[in-house]
């Protein structure tokens, strides 16, 4: 495909480009972005199971002017129609009707939350750049005025259905991660972690927010989701913070506190940074055997479809993940400077690749024994799926071995069937969580829905 005759080498003309734009040119550079990208040539090369596992394909970079666009355009689910659960499991809707649903909790009475939210507004100009962003999220979609909400659904029968979907706090702040500790709830809104009291049976809070500590959220809010966990003890909040770009262009200052997991004393409501360098990480869950800290994370993009992988990992005190100097250790990623030699020398490879441009957001370990055996030492994951790579990555649920508290060999599709023939994504998996039966949620943020994957019942199709 033929490119503008522009010198993309020039910083300060791209930037004049892109921000003397009108409106009108932005909309129609936009809608012809979105359908002549498609016949672009940059395509990844690399075999799907070389882009996961301890050590993955990491070829040289592939750049552009107009980074690769591959959008699937979001319609839900039609009537009837509902994800591919793996052999030997079944899946069924737990609630339906949902507003975003992005993260799942269960609560000690099997009472289960989701958190019904999307992006804050935007507070700085984003000019033609940001413009196409929020034009592809819309298309994918998200970028939708947020609910704000987090709702309680309730399977009082044990049918494996919700038959109570009900309001349990509204108002909220772009909310995403939720703990529970000794009598109170704890949410992360986008600019803050807020508690409040709960009690068992609860169906409905109405008391005032307590705030324990802001978070980065200005002057910018790139990546928007804050996720959250408890430490095994009840002591310490963990909370995760995404970057404010994609590889520092709006300069380090933009980054402060960002692109990390911190870590808050619940008593005192002090934060520390715990682990820096992830890019944008999620979903923080403590492994059952070694009590270690992971999180999933979202890498950068625009350099290519085959870079760069998404990952897993356990999460040092102190530690430092590369981002933005270095990628997958150190391996030094050119586009930012001034170089830090320094910090790549100190860059930790993470534990397990999880893909080119899959965009984990959820991760739970597996607990107890309800689920077939193929399913209970590991790791569950949620991949949103690529809006940027070609052919499309993600969309589906996966399951990564564990033994020993480490990942090992190839990951297991567990849900997938969330992009249709004609290329329309019905669905995106986000958030995973396990019920108190041992089954396993997962909040479905295009088609609205809770999905539940439980053993396939004998006789009857897996997905039904």
């Amino acid at each position: 495909m033929a490119l503008p005759a522009v010198n993309a080498s020039r910083p300060a003309f791209r930037q004049d480009f892109m921000t003397n734009l009108s409106r009108a040119a932005a909309a129609t550079f936009a809608a012809t972005l979105a359908l002549s990208l498609a016949g672009c040539g940059e395509r990844s090369s690399v075999p799907e199971n070389e882009t996961y596992g301890a050590d993955p394909a990491l070829p040289p970079p592939t750049t552009s002017f107009i980074p690769t666009v591959n959008i699937a355009p979001a319609v839900g689910w039609p009537a009837g129609a509902q994800p591919q659960a793996a052999e030997g499991l079944s899946v069924t809707a737990f609630a339906t009707g949902l507003t975003h649903p992005r993260t799942v909790f269960t609560l000690p009475n099997g009472d289960v939350l989701v958190a019904e939210s999307d992006a804050p507004p935007k507070e700085e100009s984003q000019g033609l750049r940001g413009w196409i962003m929020g034009f592809m999220m819309r298309r994918a979609g998200s970028n939708n005025p947020s609910a704000n909400r987090i709702s309680l659904l309730r399977d009082a029968d044990g049918d494996g259905r919700a038959e109570l979907k009900t309001p349990f706090l509204e108002n909220l702040n772009s909310p995403f991660g939720m703990a529970l500790l000794e009598g109170n709830l704890y949410v992360a809104n986008t600019d803050a972690i807020v508690r409040f009291p709960y009690k068992e049976g609860d169906t409905r809070i109405d008391a005032a927010p307590t705030k324990v500590v802001d978070l980065p959220s200005r002057p910018f809010n790139h990546h928007w989701t804050k996720d959250l966990v408890a430490s095994t003890d009840g002591t310490k909040l963990y909370v995760t913070v995404g970057s404010n770009s994609n590889v520092g262009e709006k300069g380090m200052a933009a980054e402060e506190g960002r692109a990390a997991v911190h870590e808050v004393d619940v008593a005192t409501g002090r934060m520390r940074l715990f682990a820096s360098g992830l890019r944008n990480p999620n979903a923080p869950q403590f492994e059952p055997q070694t009590n270690a800290l992971w999180v999933v994370v979202n890498e950068r993009d625009e350099l290519g479809s085959d870079l760069v992988p998404d990952y897993m990992t356990s999460l040092k005190d102190g530690g430092f993940y590369g981002w933005p100097y270095s990628y997958y250790g150190q391996n030094v990623d050119t586009r930012i400077t001034p170089a830090r030699p320094d910090l790549v020398a100190k860059a930790i490879k993470p534990d397990y690749a999880l893909g080119n441009h899959t965009a984990p957001l959820g991760l739970v370990f597996s607990r107890g024994e309800l689920l077939p055996e193929g399913f209970r030492n590991g790791a569950f994951v949620g991949q949103h799926g690529s809006w940027n790579r070609r052919p499309r990555s993600g969309y589906k649920v996966i399951f990564v071995p564990f033994e020993n508290g480490v990942p090992t060999g190839q990951p297991r599709d567990v849900l997938t069937g969330f992009v249709s023939a004609d290329d329309k994504a019905l669905g995106r998996p986000v958030g995973v969580t396990m019920d108190a039966k041992g089954a396993l949620l997962v909040a479905d943020d295009v088609g609205d829905t809770v999905w539940r994957v439980a053993p396939a019942t004998p006789g009857k199709s897996a997905t039904r």
